[in-house]
């Protein structure tokens, strides 16, 4: 039932994400754009309030917080990124070469220190499970054409093709609402045919939205808008869910909190990333940016999409396999 309750997870944050479109839509015709910021203090003490009273509370850990770890981990994600941004906006090379200088030594450090310790706050060593460092590539390249796209789509609609505020917002709106009817369906999926395929099939799907957005013609009809979102949204939500299925399960059962926060790792870098080279080709080609990122953002989809084939040959792919028939054997025997 892993794969069906992860199912549920993508798509409740799907719904949520279909909402915030729409919403930011509604806003900006009666309002400005500060409210888009304002709107969320309420929604914000309601998520607190909702989580202390609900949440279960989990027994603390016996060790201390890593806070050189977590200093290491700062330093070499956060300056990375800002290199990446510093590019986009023309700094002198002597500043971007010493940003990626910096960010690297600190990431060697980081993974140094991860791997002599028992409780790693970056939890390097799964990666030496071959399905899960497939699963965690797969991650990455999959949310940087995510992010290339959400961040670039915006412009895209309204420099290219005129819509106002309100229309954007409505025009994307159908990308999560296709990630929320695949998510639980991928879901189900899992239980008959193996992650790689749906995550290869999924990736594939996007690529094939995300190219049909970047050609759309010069006054295109907004159901050809519609369907190219809704494309680009499935195949999302067919990839996600088994996905993060197979990153949890490939893990041990008591890494499953370190497999987590890889998990979250992965795709922070992956949006990160893919918002940041946003920056770069807008501020490199400011006509044809918008385009290229969405050019580019196939190109992240199609690769994730072979990272995810290959896990069909992978041995721990075939272990996991393995595992998953026993568990629905037993399940059925019982």
């Amino acid at each position: 039932m892993l794969g069906r309750g992860i199912g549920i997870n993508a798509l409740v944050v799907a719904i949520s994400a279909a909402v915030g479109p729409t919403m930011a839509a509604a806003i900006l015709a009666v309002g400005t754009w500060p409210w888009l910021f304002a709107i969320n203090i309420p929604i914000g003490i309601a998520a607190f309030t909702l989580g202390w009273r609900c949440l279960p509370h989990t027994t603390r850990g016996s060790h201390a917080f890593d806070w050189q770890s977590a200093a290491l981990s700062a330093i070499a994600f956060g300056v990375g990124i800002a290199a990446i941004d510093s590019v986009g906006h023309g700094e002198a090379p002597f500043v971007w070469l010493s940003e990626f200088a910096v960010a690297a030594v600190a990431g060697v450090l980081l993974v140094r220190r991860q791997t002599h310790m028992t409780s790693p706050l970056l939890p390097v060593d799964l990666l030496r499970i071959p399905i899960f460092a497939l699963s965690i590539g797969t991650s990455i390249a999959s949310f940087c054409g995510q992010m290339l796209a959400f961040v670039a789509l915006p412009f895209y609609l309204e420099h290219r093709f005129g819509y106002s505020a309100v229309e954007m917002g409505l025009l994307i709106t159908p990308w999560p609402i296709a990630v929320a009817f695949a998510a639980p369906l991928a879901g189900r999926l899992m239980e008959r045919h193996p992650a790689g395929l749906l995550g290869g099939i999924g990736l594939l799907l996007f690529a094939i939205g995300l190219a049909t957005l970047a050609l759309l013609p010069a006054d295109p009809p907004v159901a050809d808008v519609i369907w190219r979102m809704a494309l680009s949204g499935f195949g999302f939500g067919l990839f996600q869910t088994p996905n993060n299925r197979t990153m949890i399960a490939a893990a041990p059962r008591e890494r499953s909190g370190g497999a987590s926060g890889m998990l979250g790792t992965a795709r922070l870098l992956g949006q990160t990333t893919g918002a940041a080279l946003v920056a770069l080709f807008l501020a490199r080609y400011p006509v044809g940016g918008t385009q290229l990122a969405l050019l580019v953002g196939v190109g992240f989809a199609m690769f994730g999409a072979a990272l995810s084939t290959l896990r069909l040959s992978s041995k721990g792919a075939r272990g996991a396999e393995a595992v998953r028939v026993r568990e629905g054997q037993r399940a059925t025997d019982e």
